[in-house]
């Protein structure tokens, strides 16, 4: 069932008389659809419709007269061909038969969601999921779908400091306002007014992280290291729980992006951290939240009797990360994108 956030939205457009082409401003918070929200809404209205017998361009404009249907949204008579086709909520749609999913002649882009649908051999929508870019990117197994960005640290003597002295300029007024939050309260959740702590805080509390050590579990477990790390930052925020919902940024409340590191290069997906591009995170303070607001913590590990030690941290803002790191490589594009969706994906 949507939330009662996502039915607001879904009113709040019903009322309006903005159609799919209209663009709005990211996180606004009349009209703007988070992608959680745009899951439920979804998955809602199209969730056990019938597609049986009808032919491939019928189907394919039923299933997006279904999802303006779904957020409020009048179907237009024809669908233009805009990138991406849902122009105002940044998102296009994908009917899944099987786990290949292919996009053509353009590169994923980090931002966009992408409306994954899952139709059941007797043509039956049984799924429906809203990724953004980063995390298609992650599903790629082949080496044919992007050169990832990847950087590395310049020479810093110093194993322990704050690289960015405050938040940027645009995040200073809303930092500037924090009060605590509960205990309980989810890391994932979106950043709230009051919530953020600023910089300064955030270094104090994590750099009590150095000299920590947990289980390596073998050069194949990165994703299970980085979920030790990610649960021993939360605790030091004062969470009472950990979550990772797998989206970016890791602990999106404090817009707090974690790294682990056991080799110099640094892995950055397609996120480039100094973009201005506006996140998929609602205003905060009547203002949105960019990739470049993001706080980057960045911890470095050695390898000691197959355990990790944490010997190294660095604190740094997107806008100011390439004054610390240094970029490499570059980024390649196919005309074909082919990505094998996980069994469990859909």
């Amino acid at each position: 069932m949507a939330s009662a956030l996502a039915r607001t939205l879904k009113e709040n457009i019903l009322s309006s008389d903005l159609t799919i082409y209209d663009e709005i401003k990211i996180g606004d918070p009349n009209y703007w659809i988070p992608s959680n929200e745009l899951e439920e809404l979804l998955s809602e209205q199209l969730v056990g419709v019938d597609l049986n017998g009808l032919a491939l361009r019928t189907r394919s404009k039923l299933v997006k007269e279904e999802v303006c249907r779904g957020i409020g949204y009048d179907a237009p008579r024809t669908f233009i061909k805009t990138q991406p086709r849902f122009l105002g909520q940044n998102f296009d749609v994908y009917t899944q038969k099987s786990n290949n999913l292919q996009i053509w002649n353009e590169e994923i882009s980090p931002a966009r969601r992408y409306v994954l649908i899952r139709i059941s051999d007797n043509d039956i929508i049984t799924k429906v999921k809203v990724v953004t870019g980063d995390i298609l990117s992650e599903l790629d197994k082949t080496g044919k779908l992007t050169q990832k960005y990847q950087a590395k640290l310049m020479a810093v003597l110093e194993n322990v400091r704050q690289f960015s002295m405050s938040d940027t300029i645009e995040m200073a007024s809303v930092v500037g306002q924090y009060q605590g939050f509960d205990s309980d309260t989810s890391p994932s959740n979106y950043p709230n007014t009051g919530e953020i702590m600023p910089i300064d805080e955030v270094f104090q509390r994590l750099q009590s992280i150095v000299g920590k050590r947990f289980s390596y579990m073998g050069a194949l477990q990165e994703r299970n290291r980085g979920g030790l790390l990610h649960s021993l930052v939360c605790s030091a925020l004062g969470y009472s729980n950990f979550k990772d919902d797998g989206k970016f940024p890791d602990v999106k409340h404090q817009l707090i992006e974690v790294k682990l590191q056991t080799s110099p290069t640094i892995d950055l997906g397609l996120f480039l951290p100094n973009n201005e591009e506006a996140l998929d995170i609602p205003l905060v303070n009547g203002r949105p939240v960019r990739m470049c607001d993001v706080r980057y913590a960045i911890f470095y590990g050695d390898v000691e009797n197959d355990e990790v030690v944490i010997k190294k941290f660095y604190l740094v803002t997107g806008k100011d990360f390439f004054q610390y790191f240094t970029q490499f490589g570059g980024k390649q594009v196919n005309k074909k994108l082919q990505i094998p969706l996980p069994n469990n994906f859909l």
